[in-house]
């Protein structure tokens, strides 16, 4: 710890004695102090004191190099030293009404109030500055020790004072490997419910990190546990469905969160670190299964159409958590190609279709080559070679075609306005259609010189004005 509080004494040491210097406390407090002690290094910083807002602020604007105060009605103001981003709030406690969305924020008197009203104990430790002094008054440094998430007040008081507590108990056994304690869990389950007063962005940010996380199926196993998954994202929990009596499919739910640990794997090939639409679309490629499942009297079962269905399932769910349009377009799409694969056999796919394939793909394509292998869960390792080498097959067809075709620029000989000069027309669904056509030229065939693409869309003009 003491080498990470040195890496940073250019803040810590100069803002203490500013505040000092100003008749205020100040503390270093929650996440820094926490990942201090882990050895991890942090820039941006939080503090805690016993200044208010506008003395704050006076302080900051002669100490740090910008400001903001966005979180002014939270008791917060902003600034940036060098490399380091720091945010400073009044000793404060918070708490949620029974019907709002919004926390009641009232001040505290000293740092022991503001602690106690901290999430977790291993979040409820401060360094006392510029002195120095490790402030820990329950018990975070053994539970950090430990690797158990427990909270300074009794759960029931910390989940009332902010419900989205509940998922951040999820999120951070998913960061930081942590066991959650028996009597939080307990809460969890008993409190679910008070998860839904929370807005569906904060909801989103701390599902976005929880997925994000290292250990993403520890904090998602705790949200289905403790039913909070049904309210944030039933589908997932909707795919522990029961198993018929003869065992005919195998468990979605297992093989869901293997195959977002099987994507995690691939990752590098995304460019290296988390890749939340890569793991998101994973999470969710099954979700419509539930929904098209069908048992047959010969005894098989089939979920026909659950990509589709799927698709639709995820572009809902995703809309009511507000993601962007661009994100739920992008796992949407993998959701709904993720099967598109398996019709390649034993790759008998003409040029063609790959040229389809890909254009379909269009710039998910990567993350569709992870979904797809990571889509492999079979214990069975000559089916699993099989399929491997098979979209090895794959990969290296649409890299050779890529190479010899300027794939990814995958457009026609002919532009619109060679279009309408060709075949002297105006703008208007007639240019689309003689678009669309020479698309299908590209597609079936290769590339087209303009020449071969203009007598090749004369001829067809020439046939669909005679009819």
């Amino acid at each position: 710890m003491t080498a990470e509080l040195d890496r940073i004494a250019p803040v810590i040491d100069s803002l203490g004695e500013a505040f000092a210097r100003a008749g205020h406390e100040l503390a270093l407090v929650g996440g820094p102090v926490r990942d201090a002690m882990l050895g991890r290094p942090h820039n941006d910083l939080d503090f805690t004191t016993s200044a208010r807002p506008e003395e704050t602020e006076k302080i900051l604007r002669t100490w740090g190099e910008a400001l903001w105060d966005m979180g002014r009605d939270f008791g917060t103001i902003g600034t940036r030293k060098g490399p380091w981003q720091v945010e400073v709030t009044t000793y404060r406690s918070e708490a949620y009404s029974a019907d709002s969305r919004k926390p009641t924020v009232a001040y505290g008197t000293s740092l022991a109030d503001d602690l106690v009203r901290r999430d977790f104990t291993v979040n409820a430790m401060a360094v006392r500055l510029p002195g120095r002094e490790v402030v820990d008054l329950y018990g975070g440094v053994v539970d950090l020790a430990t690797r158990v998430l427990r909270t300074p007040s009794t759960p029931e008081e910390s989940f009332s004072d902010d419900p989205l507590r509940m998922m951040r108990a999820a999120r951070f056994a998913a960061q930081l490997g942590f066991e959650v304690a028996p009597e939080v869990v307990a809460a969890m389950k008993d409190m679910a419910g008070r998860i839904e007063i929370i807005s569906a962005e904060r909801v989103r940010d701390e599902l976005v990190k929880l997925i994000c996380a290292p250990y993403p199926r520890r904090g998602l196993t705790l949200l289905v546990e403790t039913g909070l998954a049904e309210l944030v994202l039933p589908e997932l929990t909707a795919l522990r469905m029961e198993r018929d009596e003869h065992n005919r499919h195998k468990d979605v739910y297992e093989h869901t969160l293997t195959v977002l640990e099987q994507s995690i794997d691939q990752e590098e090939r995304l460019g290296g670190g988390p890749d939340f639409v890569s793991r998101f679309a994973a999470l969710m490629h099954d979700v419509g299964k539930p929904r098209t499942r069908k048992f047959h009297d010969d005894g098989t079962v089939s979920f026909h159409h659950h990509d589709v269905v799927g698709a639709k399932m995820t572009r809902k769910r995703m809309k009511a958590l507000r993601f962007s349009n661009d994100e739920i377009d992008a796992v949407s799409k993998l959701v709904e190609l993720h099967l598109r694969f398996h019709g390649y056999g034993d790759g008998d796919w003409t040029d063609s279709a790959v040229r389809r394939y890909v254009r379909d793909a269009g710039d998910q394509l990567t993350r569709l080559h992870v979904l797809t292998r990571a889509d492999c869960t079979t214990r069975n390792k000559r089916k699993a070679d099989r399929l491997a080498r098979t979209y090895d097959n794959l990969e290296a067809r649409i890299e050779r075609i890529s190479e010899e075709e300027e794939l990814a620029a995958l457009r026609p000989a002919l532009d619109g306005n060679q279009i309408m000069s060709l075949l002297g027309i105006s703008p208007g669904r007639e240019v689309g259609a003689a678009y669309k056509f020479l698309m299908e030229l590209r597609l079936d065939e290769g590339v087209l010189s303009e020449d071969e693409a203009a007598k090749r869309l004369l001829a067809w003009w020439d046939e669909r004005t005679e009819r």
